[in-house]
């Protein structure tokens, strides 16, 4: 038996194919048939690595009962978040305006006119069931009432997310003491002792130690730069960090980055990757240098697609167990690693009777490789080249377990995200292949995704579906322009810039000065919304903000500039009060106020002088080099090579330039600090 899901590409959907349940993807026949029929429509949200989606599927969408209930009284329809993020924001916003907490799976009742008025996330069987009976009895019986409170959610939903936070866009000044006040109330919210922020449970939130790196660079405050890389160690050492093949899991449910929820997701890791590829150009600790190599190692043997694209995810199951694939028995490592059981137990932290529930062992360190090493009489030398070879004979064991389920749909956004972190991984480490690997994504983006000029979020069996999002299009201009940057191919220049211009003709609400998450011509739904706080993925518009700032230096068309800060301005109060989910656009703040360096380097040599730059990590800059006099970019028209033809750097703010130099070291002095 299966129902109308088993049309669907998406692995999540699928999941649901053969459920009793009458599941309906989101179509315009489903919508229609609710209003034929009179019924309420159920709409369920997940995705495919969520633990508790399978939970309530196997307790409650897979048993007779409970589907009988669902089929006769509702129009079921089935959602996966990652293919519909503008209609999860919609229901999950609403749920949130009931006073309910939010979370996945998410089950929403709506009236037929798609108006919610009642939800929640994971219920059990016999709760879902009692729910179930009394909303059929309710929408029977007292439809308007029903009808009433929906129209009150409904128009909660269409307030403008500016209003609700009171934001009208505009210049503002930025003042470097405001700056300051952010990083303060950030730090003050820190864990001493476990890095990462003071609360449970802990996710690893890029964008925060992203702008609190680039704050501390510029401000030249050792502490500081310590404090983020202190979090970014604990995090690698943690069961949040596959210790064996490499990739974060999503989220730890302690405070100490031990047990993680084990699913990895795609854009974690694009983004992790790129902050520790920083790590280690910062402070040269190979520690950060081996956390790239692994996950980028992992990304090329279990993400890949085939033709260039990156699957969205792992799950956390497998077997219908969670972790299962990742936890290790002591019984079974005592068998294959009698020898090294000893020094290899202390260094993450194994105990006979397991370490982590139901008698099993996650791989946690707390103590560094150095210490170990010392301790069991060992040089740090031979220390690494043993647990080298027990990591690749422990991963051979565990590669014939059955795997973990995969969602080997390929989402553009989170694409964008990992290419970016590839590009940033080849600037640390110096290996093409993480260059070559982010080109080949992004042509991929352009020749799969691209159709007719639109940007599509997914793809999956040699299909695009799905008009993409702002956050789609924000993190694929982001990449483009750093493969600009890396590559001096103004292919990714021009690239970046039409999608930009899209976004502003399509997403942008000159109304107040933002853009919306989804394309508003794209698709008609009771709300159109605006995602402006950054979150485990930074926002869209944040995102496009900087993105905007970014190509006005490349471009000198200030168009782009004016844009972004107009958003900035109407942000800034709140960041000031709210910056802990702000950080992305805390980032925009220090480059507007520094401002941004625009580096140019033209002549014979240009691209080995931008290599040696990029090696290095320099915040708050641009790079863009020619080997010949070119117009391509605004960043490189007149400015010419030494009198032999020789390469010289230009440093430039507000595109106007300091004395032209032969050296990274002279460029580096030009470049302004904090005071």
């Amino acid at each position: 038996m299966s129902n109308r899901l088993v049309h669907s590409q998406s692995p999540y959907l699928l999941q649901h194919a053969h459920n009793p349940v009458d599941w309906f993807p989101w179509s315009p026949e489903a919508l229609e048939k609710s209003k034929i029929e009179n019924k309420p429509i159920l709409v369920s949200i997940g995705y495919s690595a969520c633990h508790w989606c399978h939970v309530m599927e196997r307790e409650s969408f897979e048993d007779e009962a409970t589907a009988e209930l669902m089929n006769a009284h509702f129009i079921c329809i089935k959602i996966d978040r990652e293919e519909r993020p503008d209609i999860d924001n919609i229901y999950m916003d609403a749920v949130q305006a009931m006073g309910l907490q939010g979370g996945w799976p998410l089950n929403v009742f709506l009236m037929p006119n798609q108006k919610p008025f009642y939800g929640g996330t994971y219920f059990p069987n016999q709760q879902w069931k009692g729910l179930l009976s009394n909303i059929a009895d309710a929408f029977e019986k007292h439809e308007d009432q029903l009808a009433e409170s929906a129209e009150g959610f409904g128009t909660s939903l269409n307030r403008k997310e500016t209003e609700k936070y009171g934001i009208s866009a505009g210049d503002q000044e930025l003042d470097p003491d405001e700056l300051a006040e952010i990083v303060t109330k950030i730090t003050t919210q820190l864990d001493p002792e476990w890095g990462g922020m003071n609360r449970v449970p802990k996710f690893p939130m890029p964008t925060i130690w992203s702008f609190l790196l680039d704050f501390a660079l510029l401000r030249r405050d050792e502490k500081l730069v310590n404090q983020v890389l202190f979090t970014l160690r604990k995090i690698g050492m943690g069961g949040i960090y596959d210790q064996l093949r490499g990739g974060f899991a999503r989220y730890s449910v302690d405070g100490e980055w031990f047990a993680p929820h084990f699913e990895k997701m795609l854009y974690d890791n694009g983004q992790l990757l790129e902050l520790y590829a920083k790590a280690f150009q910062v402070s040269g600790d190979s520690f950060f240098k081996e956390k790239v190599t692994e996950t980028v190692a992992w990304l090329e043997a279990e993400m890949l697609n085939g033709e260039g694209g990156f699957h969205a995810a792992q799950d956390a199951d497998s077997e219908g167990v969670e972790g299962k694939f990742y936890v290790w028995k002591y019984e079974e490592l005592k068998e294959l690693i009698a020898d090294e059981l000893p020094w290899f137990s202390k260094l993450y932290n194994l105990k006979p009777t397991g370490n982590w529930e139901d008698g099993v062992n996650i791989l946690f360190q707390t103590e560094s490789n150095a210490q170990i090493a010392e301790e069991y009489g060992m040089s740090l030398d031979e220390m690494q080249i043993k647990l080298k070879n027990v990591k690749a004979q422990l991963l051979e064991v565990r590669n014939q377990r059955i795997y973990p389920g995969k969602d080997d749909k390929v989402l553009s956004g989170w694409n964008g995200l990992m290419s970016a972190g590839l590009i940033q991984s080849f600037y640390a480490t110096g290996k093409k292949s993480m260059l070559d690997l982010a080109i080949k994504n992004l042509e991929f983006l352009q020749e799969k995704l691209l159709v007719n000029g639109v940007l599509h979020r997914a793809y999956k069996n040699g299909k695009a579906y799905t008009p993409g999002f702002l956050e789609d299009y924000a993190a694929v201009i982001r990449a483009s322009m750093m493969a600009f940057e890396a590559t001096g191919d103004a292919r990714w220049l021009d690239f970046a810039r039409s999608m930009t211009d899209f976004c502003i003709a399509q997403f942008y609400d000159e109304s107040d000065g933002f853009f919306f998450f989804n394309n508003p011509n794209a698709e008609k739904l009771i709300a159109n919304k605006k995602e402006l706080f950054d979150n485990v993925i930074p926002a869209s518009n944040s995102l496009m903000a900087r993105n905007l700032h970014r190509l006005s230096l490349f471009t000198y068309e200030e168009k782009y500039s004016d844009i972004a800060s107009k958003m900035l301005g109407g942000m800034k109060e709140l960041i000031l009060k709210e910056p802990g989910f702000l950080c992305n656009w805390a980032s925009l703040f220090l480059e507007k106020l520094v401002p941004t360096a625009e580096i140019a380097i033209v002549g014979n040599g240009a691209s080995l002088k931008s290599i040696e730059f990029q090696q290095k990590y320099t915040p708050n800059s641009i790079i863009a080099f020619s080997e010949s006099l070119t117009e391509n970019a605004a960043i490189l028209a007149d400015k010419t090579p030494d009198p032999d033809g020789n390469a010289l750097i230009y440093v430039c703010f507000n595109h106007t330039c300091r004395k032209p130099v032969s050296t990274r070291e002279e460029a580096i002095s030009q470049l302004p600090y904090l005071a």
